[in-house]
């Protein structure tokens, strides 16, 4: 039987196990939205390409299954690009469908034209183009088994318009095959013998294909052999944080003493994690390309592997995989490390303690001392970039899986289109975005999405009118000399509600639980702008400190 292109598109993303899709319509592919209508795939709407591309980013974070967004030309797709240099950076399976212009315009510059193999060939594991409609299922297909196999990533399928019209036959679409790599018997049994002459290991976790099972592996086999457990920037869903194993964060302001730990390992464990220039504290943790470390490297794709540093062993393996072979290995009966895990996870528990005072009437180290007692250990935090990040990252002890969606390339504006996709994927559990003044207004527009589909998400806007990361570092390198970092920000509270959400303004510590419980039991999609003294810039240094110091 004969189908348009557009039908074979949403035939291939079903046969695939599609259940939803982000979107900005655009008159380029037509024929896949109308394919969509009778589908019983969910469409979600979004407001701006990026916004779309970062939600479709976080099913797949969530998931582990390719995240699906639908742009047009041109702008759509440059928008776009945004959310798909997080997934790459992030190691987040994804794919990008672009309507493209049609087949008999190629290299006249025609309306929104861009060659998109030239454009984001750096952005995507692979760009591929349809051409001919009956090898809509072959593309369809290997989009979604590169997106997810070795080091998983986004994938990008433009499809000409006059090509979604046509009339073909294509054989039924199939699902892909996962493809796994598994550790071998002798590389598990040698690091074992690795183990049994180390005096001071440690573990750090970071990456992505996890899942529960395997979280919960590696907190057993960590407790079974009385291993010290890091994790990775803005991977600290994978280790619970009250867990006696787990020694911290190693990512952005990292814990002095635990990088000490990690400087001074004589075994060094990666999981899952490249180890790349934010854990690494800028490529200073370990030598490159000869690490001090003892180093074994486990990674899902073998061209990472060797790339940066040198290891002892090498072990192509997924986490999930590599966590199943675990449980051949002995520990000793006595671990003579045992004292230092106990001793780092001690050190964690002082270093993510919240201060309790601080410049200005708003104290964030209570507002997160209450944030952690009065939300579910399954809530999911959502964030984007910068300073503010920190009192999340640095005080919210994590405890369960997939619950946390941040980027760790570091792009601004992820947080609130995160929220809303966590929130449409897990509608059951609380879901609260952190945002500073600069970040929400990157992709605010979003909450619009959240109100057009009654998702009560709680986003904290902590307003400190600038760019506070920038600021920062300008007060370092040029103190006194402020430029271009101070904002000037609408009524967050009042935008809220111009939307149809819930609005509040906390702008004395003692507002915020009042103002929270108000968020939550509105049922609304809502907005606690939290208006924070620009000298409360870090939980240990003011602005004038730093300027001062500088």
């Amino acid at each position: 039987m004969k189908r348009t292109g557009g039908a074979l598109i949403v035939e291939a993303l079903k046969a695939n196990g599609v259940e939803r899709v982000s979107c900005v319509p655009g008159e380029s592919y037509l024929a896949v939205l109308d394919a969509l209508k009778d589908s019983g795939i969910e469409t979600l709407v979004c407001r701006q390409e990026g916004g779309a591309a970062m939600m479709a980013d976080t099913w797949g974070r969530l998931t582990g299954k390719p995240g699906i967004c639908m742009v047009t030309r041109g702008p759509g797709a440059t928008n776009a690009s945004a959310g798909l240099h997080v997934a790459k950076q992030d190691s987040i399976p994804m794919i990008l469908l672009i309507g493209q212009i049609g087949r008999d315009m190629k290299e006249r510059e025609a309306f929104q034209e861009v060659e998109y193999r030239r454009a984001f060939t750096e952005f995507a594991k692979w760009v591929g183009e349809i051409d001919d409609a009956r090898r809509i299922p072959e593309f369809v297909t290997r989009a979604f088994a590169v997106a997810t196999s070795g080091r998983p990533g986004p994938v990008v399928l433009t499809l000409p318009e006059d090509m979604l019209l046509d009339e073909v036959e294509a054989p039924e679409a199939k699902p892909h095959t996962p493809v796994e790599a598994h550790p071998g018997p002798s590389q598990i049994a040698a690091l074992g013998e690795m183990l049994k002459t180390a005096k001071r290991p440690m573990v750090v976790l970071g990456g992505t294909r996890w899942s529960e099972t395997s979280v919960a592996g590696i907190e057993a086999f960590a407790e079974k052999f009385k291993l010290p457990v890091g994790c990775s920037f803005r991977r600290q869903m994978l280790f619970d944080h009250l867990h006696p194993s787990y020694a911290g964060d190693v990512g952005i302001g990292i814990n002095p003493a635990l990088a000490r730990e990690v400087k001074e390992a004589d075994l060094l464990i990666l999981l899952g994690s490249r180890f790349s220039e934010m854990p690494s504290s800028s490529y200073t943790l370990m030598d490159i390309p000869y690490p001090a470390q003892k180093l074994v490297h486990i990674h899902p794709d073998p061209s990472e592997l060797g790339r940066v540093y040198r290891a002892d062993l090498a072990i192509c393996a997924a986490p999930e995989e590599f966590v199943a072979a675990l449980g051949i290995l002995e520990a000793p009966a006595a671990p003579t490390w045992a004292g230092r895990t106990e001793s780092m996870h001690a050190a964690y528990l002082a270093w993510s303690t919240p201060p309790k005072a601080g410049p200005g009437a708003v104290q964030m180290g209570p507002i997160m001392e209450w944030i952690e007692a009065n939300t579910p250990k399954d809530a999911i935090f959502t964030n984007g970039a910068g300073n503010y990040a920190t009192w999340l990252h640095r005080f919210h002890r994590f405890q369960a899986f997939n619950t946390q969606a941040a980027p760790t390339s570091g792009s601004m504006g992820y947080g609130l289109p995160a929220a809303v996709a966590a929130k449409q994927l897990f509608p059951e559990r609380e879901v609260i975005c952190f945002a500073g003044d600069g970040c929400f207004m990157m992709h605010g527009q979003e909450f619009a999405t959240a109100i057009r589909y009654n998702l009560p998400i709680i986003t904290l806007v902590i307003n400190n009118s600038m760019y506070g990361t920038i600021r920062m570092h300008q007060e370092r390198e040029y103190p006194g000399r402020v430029s271009a970092t101070d904002l000037t920000n609408p009524d967050f509270a009042a935008l809220a509600k111009a939307y149809g959400g819930h609005g509040e303004t906390v702008e004395k510590t003692e507002d915020f639980a009042p103002a929270f419980l108000r968020a939550r039991a509105s049922g609304k999609p809502a907005i606690i702008e939290i208006k924070l003294d620009p000298e409360a810039i870090t939980p240990s240094r003011t602005l004038t400190q730093i300027r001062n110091k500088a």
